[in-house]
Parts: C-alpha cells; structure tokens; sequence
C-alpha cells in the first residue's frame, strides 16, 4: 500500500512571516496539531518547515510573549522530515519512528506540498485490515512506531528522509 492511499490531502499551511497566533487559529479551526511552513515558488507551496503544537507552547512560555509577538519563523523546525505519495507505509513507518514523528509532510519530486500523514492515518488504516490475511499495516507495526516515537530522544538523531 502507498502513502498516497492514506494521506491526508488539502493540508492548511503557513508562512515563516506568520505569527504563531495565527497558526493556532489554523490548529483550532481545523482540528490539527501540526502546521507545514512554506514558501510559494513557481505555483506551488514548498515545505520548508513543520511546526507542531508543542512549538506553540514551549515559544510562549520560553519568549513570555504572546502568540501574536512570535514570528513562525523563530521558532520554526527547519529541518524536514518528509515521505513520497508513491512510497510504501512501511517507508513513512520507518521515517517516523527513526526520527520520532508523529506526521509526515507527503512531497512530490520538488519538496511540493502534496498531503500528510499520521501515525492516527496508519492506525486507522490497520484497524480496518484486521482479519485480512495479507494485511499492508498492522496493530503490531503501530505499536513498535508508537513505542519508538515514545522513547527518549537521543540528541542528533534526526535523518531528514528515507
């Protein structure tokens, strides 16, 4: 099975010039715990960034400063992490829990926003081939992701694909 089959698609975004109040806004009304930053070029939205709900908070308690006095860009994880729509859900398993990630931004050959995926796409995608004989993805291939993503972070860890 390809990641193209799971991901989520028509993913909202936000630029590096954004405030962070404005990204919670985006949170808030769409029901998402992560953001991808971009930049537009030739048409499309280039990921240069995610920035996770967690990024909100540390910002604001580490600043003392309202979401509306913080730059996207200051705070930003600059470094991505990402998968192809064509690679299989082994590969953004594997992505994931070498690095830790919850979601992955799916980008096409140019690093073009195309959708995401989450480790809730993978999980609900395995519950609903329990019982089939040759399932793609399974409770067992969450549950060592939820564990790897779960373990204490080693420092400089981060592989940027698969």
């Amino acid at each position: 099975m390809k990641v193209e089959q799971v991901m989520a698609r028509n993913i909202e975004t936000c630029r590096a010039d954004d405030s962070l109040d404005q990204v919670a806004q985006i949170m808030w009304e769409h029901d998402c715990g992560v953001v991808p930053v971009v930049v537009a070029g030739d048409g499309a939205a280039r990921v240069v960034g995610m920035l996770t709900d967690r990024d909100l908070c540390m910002a604001s308690y580490t600043q003392g400063r309202a979401l509306k006095d913080i730059p996207v860009g200051s705070v930003v994880t600059q470094r991505v992490c990402s998968c192809r729509p064509s690679d299989t859900i082994a590969v953004a398993l594997k992505v994931m829990k070498t690095n830790q990630l919850h979601r992955l931004p799916v980008v096409d050959q140019e690093n073009r926003l195309v959708g995401l995926v989450s480790l809730a796409d993978l999980a609900r995608e395995a519950a609903s081939e329990r019982g089939v004989k040759r399932a793609q993805i399974t409770d067992a291939d969450i549950g060592v992701t939820v564990e790897a993503i779960s373990a204490p972070r080693a420092a400089g860890t981060l592989v940027a694909s698969a």
